[in-house]
C-alpha cells in the first residue's frame, strides 16, 4: 500500500516523497459556531510561544487559547471553548484586528488543528490573514453589529448551523442573511482551488518535468 503522510509531513518531505495533491475548491463552509469575543486578540494568545517547539503542526490544536482556557495546573478556566455546548464548533467568531502580533504560522495552524474551518471577525492582521488563506481557512469580515447578531443566535441555539457562502460573500444563520466580505484575491484563490502555493507547485510537478525534458540545457 502507498505510504500515508500527513499534510505537515508532506511539506517537510524530500522531493522523492512529494506526492500530487489536488486542492479543494472552497465555495461554502457550514457548521456550528463558537464566539471568542474581543479585539486585538494576538497570536501569542492564540498559541503561546512555548508550545511552538514542534517539528510538525499536528498537535497544536490542544493548545489553542491555552493560557486563557487553562489554569497553571491544567484545569479549565471559564472560556467558551471549554463549554460542552460549543464542542465540535467549526466556525470561530471574534472581534477587530484578530491575529495581530507576531507573524507565527502556528496561530492559524492551531485554529485549524482544533477543528475550526472558517473565521468571522471585524478585521484581521495582514500576515495572519495570508497564513490562514494558505491553509484554506476563509477569513470573513463582517460588521460588529452583524457579528453580534450571529453571536446572539449561537448563544440562543448552539446547535444552529451557520453557512458561509464564500462565492457570494454571505453568511446565513437562523433564517437571517448578512454580508460577509472576503478580500477578492483570497476569495478567488479559495473558490478556484488555488489557496496553497505549495500545493499548486506539487500539482504542477508533472508539467514541470515534462517541460524540463524539452530544454536542451537540461538534457543529460
Amino acid at each position: 500500500m502507498p505510504e500515508k503522510i500527513s499534510d505537515d509531513q508532506r511539506r517537510l518531505a524530500f522531493p522523492k516523497k512529494i506526492l500530487p495533491m489536488a486542492l479543494a475548491k472552497i465555495t461554502s463552509i457550514s457548521g456550528r459556531g463558537a464566539s471568542v469575543p474581543g479585539n486585538d486578540i494576538d497570536t501569542d494568545r492564540i498559541i503561546p510561544a512555548r508550545f511552538m517547539k514542534c517539528v510538525t503542526f499536528d498537535g497544536l490544536g490542544e493548545f489553542l487559547f491555552y493560557d486563557v482556557r487553562k489554569n497553571a495546573d491544567g484545569s479549565d478556566k471559564p472560556h467558551p471553548l471549554n463549554e460542552a455546548r460549543f464542542k465540535g464548533a467549526t466556525i470561530l467568531l471574534s472581534g477587530a484586528n484578530f491575529g495581530c502580533g507576531s507573524s507565527r504560522e502556528h496561530a492559524p495552524q492551531a485554529i485549524q488543528k482544533y477543528g475550526f474551518r472558517a473565521i468571522i471577525a471585524e478585521g484581521y492582521a495582514e500576515i495572519f490573514f495570508g497564513n490562514s488563506t494558505t491553509l484554506g481557512i476563509p477569513c470573513v469580515t463582517a460588521s460588529r453589529e452583524d457579528i453580534a447578531k450571529i453571536g446572539a443566535s449561537i448563544e440562543a441555539n448552539p446547535q444552529m448551523e451557520i453557512v458561509i457562502d464564500v462565492t457570494n460573500q454571505e453568511v446565513r444563520f437562523g433564517g437571517q442573511t448578512i454580508k460577509g466580505a472576503i478580500r477578492e484575491s483570497a476569495r478567488d484563490a479559495l473558490i478556484n482551488g488555488r489557496w496553497d502555493a505549495i500545493g499548486e507547485l506539487i500539482d504542477g510537478l508533472p508539467a514541470m518535468k515534462a517541460t524540463a525534458t524539452k530544454l536542451p540545457y537540461l538534457a543529460a
